[in-house]
């Protein structure tokens, strides 16, 4: 699937992610491949990509996580924000 983050000043992250954990206002959620459409207000917290790698022009706006697991967690701390999420794309504009 894929996820694009976006702030006001520029592009954190575009590209291909196996799954996202969100800090949502309920508590965090994750989006799978699949998942339903859905629009959700962004709390402060960690937005979580789930993937096998980032582009090198993104890895410095992300923090790598997870060194032992199985899967790369690579992580970008928010204020808050929205995401819009349909037809496996979705877009996080946060600040």
């Amino acid at each position: 699937m894929n996820i694009k983050i976006l702030t006001p000043e520029y592009v954190v992250f575009e590209g291909e992610v196996d799954s996202v954990l969100l800090p949502g206002k309920n508590g965090e959620f994750h989006i799978m491949k699949n998942h339903a459409g859905i629009v959700s207000s962004l709390v402060g917290g960690k937005v979580k990509l789930f993937a096998q790698s980032v582009g090198e022009a993104y890895a410095k706006n992300l923090t790598k996580e997870g060194e032992n697991s199985q899967d790369s967690i690579f992580s970008y701390i928010i204020k808050s924000g929205v995401v819009e999420f349909n037809n496996n794309k979705g877009i996080i504009l946060c600040e």
